[in-house]
Order: structure tokens, then C-alpha cells, then sequence
């Protein structure tokens, strides 16, 4: 066996996985980041046969006959398709790694998972790791990797406040001494506000318009907090009534206030955090402020709107959107140190 563990050791590389709702990153230890595709999977529904995974996959939404639908493996932040995400996962493991010997390259993998998650979300994810073709597989808490990756001490006795909005969920955390002392996982973010600009279309102008549509509107023009140059943009669907192909014209204003459902609950619930913030590490928010990482933290004017609801600063951490997979990383680089921070689980792994 410890033959074998040498062996694994010297022709592997130790991985890094932020397995997001939207999309997966990949760390690889002494690489840095090598991947970062949309956590989409293809599939042909008469054979069962897996036709694109990633950036292919995602190509092919709304564009694909009947029999091949594109599937996302993950909703919310968890599992929702166990043997899909397995696939995904093996794709991933073996596109980054580069050993000649690929049937020898088994890597430890750090997997960022949601904070709200069950144990039996939490064993899903490990199995489908384990199975995927890693050695050994380790899990640790999104908003902790987010902090991790956004340099914050996370090991010091004062208080830091991350808020990582993804695809699937919002982690809201506070975390001291290395460990979590208040935390919130909403299954509202990034795709809930693309429902609400689906719904908006649908409801003001009777205009059915897809995610990807409604995605891209948000990142031309979406935000949460009024802006000083008003912009504009055309939403292209089929209008509902004629069934003929519709374009419009949108305001900021029209998507902020249909974004702002979603907002404010992502901003009610990061002031309940602080509310149920013990008073010793309040004093180290209110000067060090709440971090902003994810895809969400780029959403124009949000990081004032919640500077004004919680009389706190806030800092938008460098490339928001690599945050957790970098913390993942970071973690791999130094895993004998830094173990304290995985979490820890009531199941052991079953060696492979």
C-alpha cells in the first residue's frame, strides 16, 4: 500500500474543484487554474450516451433536438443527478491529467461545497469524486475557500465576513480561529435572478425568452443599485400571444426592479448574519467591512446597495469568480496546516 501511495504521489497531481452550479473550476496544485467550463452535460436521451461536457454542452442549450438535451448535473449547489455529475467530474480529473501513465494518476481532490448541504449531499459529492478517479477526496465549505482564496485570515481570532454569490446558492459567512461561526446557504442567486428577467419578459411583455438570453441581459445591463449612466438593451424571444419571433428595448431601471426581489434577500439575509454575529467580532467587521467573491459580487452596484443597508465597507475580492477554487488550491498547497478548515464527515472513505 505504501508503494502504491508513492506511486500515486509521483504521478499525480493534487486537484482543486470549485463544482458549481453554473460552472466548474479546476486547480491543479503547482499549475494554478486550468479549467473553467459551465457544469453542463449533453446527453442523447435514445442511446443515454454522453455527446459534449462543459463549454460544448453549454453551446448546445435551447439549440438541440428533442432527443439530446442539455443537462445540468448540479441545482442549487448539490447533486441533483448523482451519474451525470460522475462524468463530469471524470472528464474533468483526466482532461488535467497530463501523465503519461494516466491509468497511475489517481490525485487527492478538494471539493468546495455548499455550507447548507445534508451529510447525504456531502457523501454524494465525495462518492462521485471517489469514483471519478481520485485517491483520496476532501471536501470543504464554499464561503471558507472563498475566504481562504480571497486572502482573508481566516485563522486569527478577529472576524472575517465573506459573501460568495454563485450560480445555485448565496454563502454568507463569519469566520474565526478557522472555523465558521455564523453561516447562511440561500438557494437564491446568479440563476434565480435570470428567472426573474425570464419572468419580467414574460409578464410585461408577453415575450418567452431563454436563460442564456436572460444571462446576458443581466451582465450588459443588470444591476442593484441606481446607476449614473442610464443604458439600454434589446431582449429578442417570441412573443406568447402571436407566437412570432418580438424584439424590445429595456431600461437598467426596467431589469434593477425586476432583479430586486432576489437582491434584497440575498441583502436581508446577510444583515441577519450580522445580527447573529457575536459582539467581539463586530467590532473587527465594522473595520475590516464584508468581502464580496462569486459571479454575483460583479452584479453593477451591489456591493453599494449592501454598504448602505449595513453601514459596513465593502470590498469586492480580486476575480470574484476564481475565489473558491483558488482557497481550494491554496488548501492543496498546504494541506497538513490548513486540514482544520475541510470539513469533516461522519462517514470514512473506503480506499479505491
Amino acid at each position: 500500500m505504501a508503494l502504491l501511495d508513492f506511486v500515486y504521489k509521483r504521478f499525480s497531481n493534487d486537484v482543486g474543484i470549485d463544482l458549481g452550479t453554473a460552472n466548474t473550476l479546476v486547480y491543479v496544485k503547482g499549475k494554478g487554474i486550468v479549467i473553467n467550463e459551465p457544469s453542463v452535460v449533453a446527453i442523447n436521451q435514445k442511446t443515454k450516451q454522453i455527446l459534449a461536457i462543459g463549454e460544448e454542452a453549454k453551446r448546445m442549450v435551447g439549440r438541440t433536438p428533442a432527443h439530446i438535451v442539455a443537462h445540468r448535473p448540479l441545482v442549487d449547489g448539490v447533486i441533483s443527478d448523482f451519474e451525470i455529475t460522475e462524468q463530469m467530474l471524470r472528464y474533468f480529473i483526466e482532461k488535467v491529467s497530463q501523465s503519461s501513465l494516466g491509468f497511475l494518476s489517481r490525485p487527492r481532490v478538494v471539493v468546495g461545497i455548499p455550507s447548507g448541504v445534508t451529510e447525504v449531499e456531502k457523501r454524494a459529492v465525495q462518492d462521485a469524486t471517489l469514483n471519478a478517479g481520485a485517491r483520496e477526496a476532501f471536501l470543504i465549505e464554499e464561503p471558507m475557500a472563498a475566504a481562504i482564496g480571497a486572502r482573508l485570515p481566516i485563522q486569527d481570532p478577529n472576524g472575517s465576513f465573506i459573501v460568495d454569490i454563485g450560480g445555485g446558492t448565496a454563502e454568507i459567512a463569519v469566520i474565526s480561529l478557522g472555523g465558521i461561526v455564523v453561516s447562511k446557504s440561500i438557494r437564491i442567486a446568479g440563476d434565480e435572478m435570470n428567472e426573474n428577467i425570464i419572468q419580467f419578459a414574460r409578464d410585461e411583455y408577453n415575450l418567452l425568452i431563454g436563460e442564456r438570453t436572460a444571462e446576458d441581459i443581466k451582465i450588459r445591463i443588470g444591476s442593484a443599485y441606481p446607476m449614473k449612466e442610464k443604458t439600454k438593451a434589446q431582449i429578442r424571444g417570441r412573443d406568447l400571444i402571436s407566437g412570432l419571433p418580438k424584439e424590445i428595448t429595456v431600461t437598467d431601471e426596467q431589469i434593477r426592479k425586476a432583479l430586486s426581489r432576489s437582491v434584497k434577500t440575498i441583502v436581508n439575509n446577510i444583515k441577519m448574519a450580522v445580527e447573529e454575529t457575536p459582539p467581539e467580532l463586530i467590532s473587527d467587521i465594522m473595520e475590516r467591512g464584508i468581502t464580496l467573491a462569486g459571479g454575483g459580487a460583479l452584479l453593477r452596484g451591489l456591493d453599494k446597495l449592501i454598504e448602505e443597508e449595513t453601514q459596513m465597507p465593502i470590498t469586492i475580492t480580486d476575480d470574484p469568480l476564481t475565489a473558491v477554487v483558488r482557497g481550494t488550491g491554496i488548501v492543496l498547497e498546504d494541506i497538513e496546516t490548513l486540514k482544520d478548515v475541510l470539513v469533516v464527515t461522519d462517514f470514512e472513505q473506503i480506499p479505491r
